[in-house]
């Protein structure tokens, strides 16, 4: 599970440096979109609603104060139920992009432990800080996994670059993979084949999260144990690569299809498991969002924003959570 957040630039935005969060903060796998007239994450449910399909809101004035504004409203889309056919059936890691005012919310279905699975799309023309939750549009099946597959469609992430719209996911099996869209729908090019990204074999490693960055890629993953609170072992590893594709590496050299990854950021202390990242731009400058547990208040999943800054060699470097 993931994931984690995009976050588009604004004039909103507050300035280049991580500072503590207030108010409603406790979220799963959140992706964050900056609007005119406010910021608004999209998460997995905390608390799931009875059919497992629970997408939950919250806005902030400024990216630092959060209050809850619900649940998107519809459930567990019917497609979603018609296509897989199991139960109990959970909605995990929505991921937002925006595309000309148009924004696109990806999320996975599926069960745990399960590799079949589905990432969807909605799409909102109009998003509004007010009400998140109003004026979405379901559009169905953008690519899926069954059993058998290597690969388990889930923890998707959307990046636009010079060489095509992509839709990086994936989570244990064989790992991280990445697909082409169609820019203008976001749906997978017809007949389009996942690449091959980032695998442990079988071993945990998912949430991927793609940042292009003075002509390089850096591919974020997160590895080992999610969703335990203060037991959670989740801890936020990178590669880069010279194209979106890759092939990409960890500092050492060491392909991330051979298990390489250089580690940002681990438990320590309070601050427990975080992981489920994305990255974003702000004030033309890169971040990460993540969540993670805290130790002091029972496991509870918090929100974290970080800003990406690189070392002489090229290797980005995150802050632990402000607290």
């Amino acid at each position: 599970m993931r994931r984690a957040a995009a976050i588009i630039l604004s004039t909103l935005s507050l300035p280049a440096l991580a500072q503590p969060l207030s108010g409603n903060i406790a979220i799963h796998d959140p992706s964050v979109a900056v609007l005119e007239d406010g910021l608004v994450s999209f998460a997995t449910g905390v608390e799931r609603a009875p059919d497992g399909g629970q997408i939950r809101t919250k806005t902030s004035p400024d990216g630092q104060d959060w209050q809850e504004s619900g649940a998107l409203p519809g459930g567990m889309p019917q497609w979603v139920t018609e296509t897989l056919g199991t139960t109990p059936l959970n909605l995990w890691a929505p991921s937002v992009f925006e595309k000309e005012g148009v924004h696109y919310l990806y999320y996975s279905g599926s069960t745990f432990g399960l590799n079949n699975s589905v990432i969807g799309v909605m799409t909102n023309p109009a998003l509004d800080a007010e009400d998140p939750t109003d004026g979405w549009a379901d559009q169905g099946l953008v690519f899926r996994s069954r059993p058998g597959d290597d690969f388990n469609a889930i923890d998707p992430f959307r990046i636009d670059t010079g060489e095509g719209a992509w839709l990086a996911f994936g989570s244990f099996w064989d790992g991280i993979r990445l697909i082409e869209l169609d820019a203008e729908t976001g749906m997978a090019k017809p007949g389009a084949e996942p690449i091959r990204l980032a695998s442990r074999g079988g071993g945990a490693i998912e949430a991927p999260a793609i940042l292009e960055h003075e002509g390089q890629f850096y591919l974020f993953v997160s590895f080992d144990k999610c969703c335990s609170g203060i037991a959670s072992s989740y801890r936020i590893m990178v590669g880069r690569a010279d194209s979106v594709i890759g092939p990409y590496v960890d500092r050492a050299g060491k392909p991330l299809l051979e298990g390489g990854g250089t580690e940002l950021l681990k438990s320590a202390d309070r601050i427990r498991g975080p992981g489920g990242q994305e990255t974003f731009w702000r004030d033309g400058e890169p971040w990460l969002a993540y969540h993670w547990y805290d130790r002091d208040q029972g496991g509870m999943p918090k929100l974290a924003l970080t800003p990406i800054t690189f070392d002489a060699e090229g290797w980005p470097e995150i802050e632990g959570p402000q607290l």
